[in-house]
């Protein structure tokens, strides 16, 4: 297990990460996504030892990971910016990897390269951003260790690779049971290749949880009324309604004409019940993807497009 314990990094007078703390269980497929700038691939780096934390820890299977070889030889990363030796061939990347990890599979690597169509005997400075992707996820995997992970796994390839890998990293985790640790700024990607996600903004963990959960802990409503009613109706309502704790929470309201959509959180089942007695005319529960979670999750923390760029654009 990779446990992130109130995890602080600095550079000079900036905080990249502010005490996180995550545990990421054994055996399944975990990813991580934000804004720009929140510290995911520093945190990735944190966790594979490469930057030493400045507070807190990080550990894997108990043990601290940074200056520690014996626990770096259980991982294997991939990162955003790739770095090769120069006019590196993929054979020569290979046995460097079998020279660092006793658990590389050379079959398996070859096998790999012959799925990916990719030349083993070429210069990786011939190959295409997408190519060079590819080597180095086929590297990554031949390694066979115990946790992999991806920086911005699928950039830089077309579909059809998107897949390819997607289905050899679900196949690495099934048949191994390793772990695996993925960003991307493709969310529909992680929608359907994770099992749990944590969600980071300038440089703290927004929520954790696992995609089904994450999912249905919001939900859209689109209803409408015969008479004028606003978003200040609605939460009056529901909120005179409710016993106890107020039952919702509205992440956005839009509307157009009498008809409203919104995103909310909270106890779905009652907050249905509750509008249904008003009687309206139309009243529907959506499902949200998980790039929708993401929007209003990050609108609600004041990251939106219209505080970026400003509300003229």
């Amino acid at each position: 297990m990779i446990e992130v314990k109130n995890a602080r990094k600095c550079f000079d007078d900036f905080e990249a990460l502010h005490e996180i703390s995550f545990n990421i269980p054994d055996h399944c497929i975990f990813g991580m996504v934000g804004s720009n700038g929140a510290g995911k691939s520093t945190l990735m780096r944190m966790i594979t030892g490469i930057y030493r934390a400045d507070g807190g820890e990080i550990c894997i299977d108990g043990e601290p990971v940074y200056e520690n070889p014996q626990v770096k030889r259980k991982m294997v990363f991939v990162a955003d910016d790739l770095y090769y030796m120069g006019n590196a061939s993929m054979n020569r990347l290979a046995l460097t990897y079998q020279a660092m990890y006793p658990s590389f599979d050379m079959e398996y690597f070859h096998e790999l390269a012959k799925m990916f169509h990719l030349d083993e005997r070429k210069s990786l400075t011939t190959f295409s951003k997408g190519m060079k992707r590819q080597a180095i996820t086929i590297l990554a995997l031949s390694c066979r260790t115990e946790y992999i992970l991806f920086d911005e796994t699928f950039d830089g390839l077309d579909p059809v690779m998107r897949n390819l890998v997607k289905g050899l990293i679900c196949r690495d985790i099934a048949d191994r049971k390793a772990t695996a640790v993925i960003t991307s700024h493709s969310l529909r990607e992680l929608e359907d290749t994770c099992d749990q996600l944590a969600l980071l903004h300038k440089g703290g963990l927004v929520l954790q949880s696992d995609i089904g959960t994450l999912k249905t802990s919001l939900f859209k409503v689109q209803l409408a009324f015969a008479e004028e009613y606003s978003r200040e109706n609605i939460e009056d309502y529901l909120s005179f309604s409710g016993t106890g704790d107020i039952p919702y929470a509205i992440l956005h309201f839009s509307k157009s004409g009498s008809v409203a959509n919104m995103i909310m959180r909270g106890d779905h089942q009652l907050v249905m019940e509750l509008l249904g007695a008003k009687k309206p005319l139309i009243l529907e529960s959506l499902p949200l993807t998980l790039e929708e979670v993401f929007t209003y999750e990050m609108e609600a923390l004041g990251y939106s497009f219209e505080n970026v760029f400003g509300e003229d654009m």
